[in-house]
């Protein structure tokens, strides 16, 4: 067997690879989106030792899909970016949730805003992907980056009206005729966004019911050791993905699949059977995954004699719990993050479909880490292991979405060591009753 590799993995993801699904009409019945939501809340209610895993329609469907977009994504905050990736004014980055085309970008008073891309004139995108003609934009886009980079303006390239960097518009040639024209009231809309520990957060429908800071309140305190706003994204890789986001979070929520897919990498650092999740919360879903004993012994050995065993040097003033263990977090609903002792990351997972999605794998370390004269030999070495980790990942939820197609699919039990895919099912079921795990059910326990 050919080993997987970065670039087999991308060709697989093409449509019409990954997916060439074999599945007929009537392979699994035609599921409303009301029974496919019944079903949900029947398992989610259900203790752990019986749970089980979800309809397949819940990852097939395109009514539900379209359910999730307006009732998880839409009305509640998404994560877009890190502050370390637009440092100067003037840097932006495009991306576009949902379909909804957003700039993020410093202005000239070093605020960062999330502006829509569509001009209020013509709707035309003032940065279409490659941005237009030669000429037609005021935009320095950064090199390897596409969608991101530097301006001194905005730049509609249909009729160049122009527009600050904080959205208001700034010129608009020939439109001395339109009766009662006011350029003051034709700004480029602004979304409502929130800057929560570095990470910047957009509300697409503005009616999010509480701040960032309110909904991770919890979270912020976990999390705080890591100083995560003062930290640098180093490293940034791009992914299209032809399966659904619930698998995608799923897997990467429960580490039963150490002992499978990752059986000689983080099986050997992290055994299964070892890892455990926290007392379920409102917000957000937090796992443990302890080092085992005699890596805990190595790596005090190693830091006796001034040796480090991460890439990086430890992140400071690490408690040594955290120190000596990997944290996986889902802030709902898909701010997703690993904690390590030396780095921080940060998945941006955008759904695109019922079984297609754009994901963003980063790093980010302290700005120490930067400074070491052999950074780019340890961040390269960071980024080829954090490749290697998601390849093993990529393959099993392409295969698992294929899966979900098929006749022969039967649903599954789970195990003890899979408690966040039953939360994440938890969490879905309060959402279809328009409230939020543990508002309305006694929280699960935890683990330990």
């Amino acid at each position: 067997m050919n080993p997987i590799s970065e670039a087999s993995i991308r060709e697989a993801c093409l449509p019409g690879n990954a997916n060439e699904r074999g599945n007929i009409p009537g392979a699994q019945p035609n599921l409303s989106v009301d029974e496919i939501l019944a079903e949900i809340e029947r398992i989610a209610d259900l203790p752990l030792e019986q749970s089980t895993t979800l309809p397949p329609q819940a990852y097939t469907d395109e009514a539900f899909f379209n359910w999730e977009v307006n009732n998880l994504f839409k009305n509640d905050w998404f994560c877009l970016a890190h502050i370390s990736q637009i440092q100067n004014i003037g840097d932006f980055i495009n991306v576009d949730p949902f379909g909804e085309p957003l700039i993020i970008i410093r202005d000239k008073d070093n605020e960062i805003q999330v502006l829509s891309r569509v001009c209020p004139h013509r709707a035309m995108d003032i940065m279409p992907p490659g941005f237009g003609y030669d000429g037609h934009t005021m935009a320095t886009p950064s090199e390897g980056n596409p969608g991101c980079g530097n301006t001194r303006f905005l730049l509609c390239p249909y009729h160049f009206w122009t527009f600050e960097l904080d959205g208001n518009l700034k010129a608009c040639a020939e439109m001395g005729q339109a009766e009662d024209f006011k350029r003051d009231e034709w700004s480029l809309k602004s979304f409502r966004s929130e800057v929560w520990n570095g990470f910047i957060f957009v509300n697409l429908d503005g009616n999010a019911p509480r701040s960032v800071a309110e909904q991770y309140a919890e979270l912020n305190e976990d999390v705080s050791p890591w100083d995560l706003a003062s930290m640098e994204l180093i490293a940034a890789n791009e992914w299209d993905c032809n399966f659904n986001w619930k698998v995608l979070t799923e897997n990467f929520m429960e580490s039963y699949h150490h002992a499978g897919a990752h059986s000689k990498t983080l099986q050997t650092m992290m055994p299964a059977r070892d890892t455990w999740t926290e007392i379920e919360k409102p917000f957000h879903i937090r796992c443990h995954l302890p080092l085992k004993d005699s890596l805990r012994e190595e790596i005090r050995k190693m830091e006796s004699e001034g040796k480090l065993w991460d890439t990086f040097p430890p992140v400071p003033n690490l408690p040594e719990e955290k120190r000596m263990s990997w944290g996986l977090i889902m802030g709902f609903p898909l701010f997703t993050c690993v904690t390590t002792a030396d780095s921080f990351i940060w998945y941006r997972i955008l759904p695109m479909g019922t079984d297609r999605l754009k994901l963003l794998t980063t790093i980010l370390v302290p700005k120490g880490s930067t400074k070491l004269p052999d950074f780019e030999e340890r961040r390269d070495q960071a980024n080829e292991a954090g490749i290697n980790f998601h390849l093993e990942d990529m393959e099993v939820c392409m295969a698992v979405q294929r899966g979900l197609y098929a006749a022969g699919y039967q649903r599954g039990r789970l195990s003890h060591l899979e408690m966040p895919v039953w939360l994440i099912q938890r969490f879905l079921a309060a959402r279809s009753r328009d409230t939020w795990p543990t508002f309305d059910r006694d929280p699960a326990p935890g683990q330990i």
